[in-house]
């Protein structure tokens, strides 16, 4: 019978995916420090940044880019060390891997070759916003990023209005703006939601109210635009996914008879649907 494997400290032959510090570096945890100090190497989404974290906590391990662009072709490699009985970490530049960073091509293929994976949890954007917003977290759905073109935006935003659960996104400072003002369109001006912005950060900010009075306020605070942003979506209410439904009705008859905005518009004003969901679904129309 093999021996039992320690999951704490570091072990030949095992990749360990490492989650690093969002912002505030005093949370970096034991564990991590002690893996990060004992793996033969670290494979890291930008290595100038992860260099910069060992700096501070004092470890001096050989780095490996690995991104979006080499992450197929670098698997291989490392995975053949792995099986060649080195230990490997697995960083991105904050927060836990593979959560919008690279990092699931490599896992799959040290499973698929039988290495072992171990993770090392810790920071979160995802869940330190959801921790703080105080909006249900019993069920919810992480989407990401947006599409960064506005019409496909739009469509996709569109396309959850009548989501139930709470709706987390991750979006940049270029675009924040323009992505509540397309959330006011699609979900309605009056939906709740909670900004969240370089969370355990110096200007840590968290926001909230209905989605028009967060579009407003980051339009009119060039301070509220700058940063990483977490953007949390109450989910539908019974009575707001049954305005969506009648909405969807209304326009489908209405869209047969007039042009898609003037369509949108109507529909919107008889149900009390929002208008973007209803204009970005006739825009989808064959």
């Amino acid at each position: 019978m093999p021996a039992a494997v320690d999951p704490v400290t570091p072990n030949a032959a095992t990749l360990f995916v490492v989650a690093t510090p969002i912002g505030n570096l005093g949370d970096i945890s034991a564990r991590a420090r002690e893996v990060l100090a004992g793996v033969d190497a670290i494979c890291a989404e930008d290595t100038r940044h992860t260099r910069q974290l060992l700096a501070h906590l004092g470890i001096d391990r050989p780095l490996l880019a690995l991104h979006e662009h080499n992450e197929q072709a670098q698997s291989q490699g490392v995975v053949a060390r792995l099986l060649d009985g080195e230990s490997f970490a697995l960083v991105s530049d904050a927060g836990t891997p593979l959560v919008s960073d690279p990092g699931f091509r490599l896992v799959r293929a040290a499973r698929a070759a039988g290495v072992r994976v171990s993770p090392v949890p810790g920071p979160s954007a995802l869940i330190a916003a959801l921790s703080v917003a105080g909006l249900p977290s019993d069920r919810f759905v992480f989407e990401g990023f947006l599409p960064a073109r506005a019409k496909a935006r739009r469509e996709h935003l569109a396309q959850l209005a009548g989501e139930p659960r709470t709706l987390l996104f991750y979006e940049s400072s270029h675009r924040i703006e323009d992505t509540l003002a397309d959330a006011v369109l699609a979900f309605g001006g009056e939906r709740q939601a909670v900004l969240t912005r370089e969370l355990t950060k110096l200007f840590e900010t968290v926001l909230d109210g209905s989605l028009s009075e967060l579009a407003a306020r980051v339009a009119a605070d060039a301070n509220q635009r700058k940063g990483e942003f977490v953007l949390l979506v109450h989910g539908a209410t019974e009575e707001g996914g049954a305005a969506l439904a009648e909405g969807r009705r209304v326009h489908a008859l209405l869209a047969e008879h007039l042009p898609p905005s003037k369509a949108a518009k109507l529909a919107a004003e008889i149900t009390g649907a929002p208008r973007g969901m209803l204009y970005a679904l006739g825009q989808q129309a064959p």
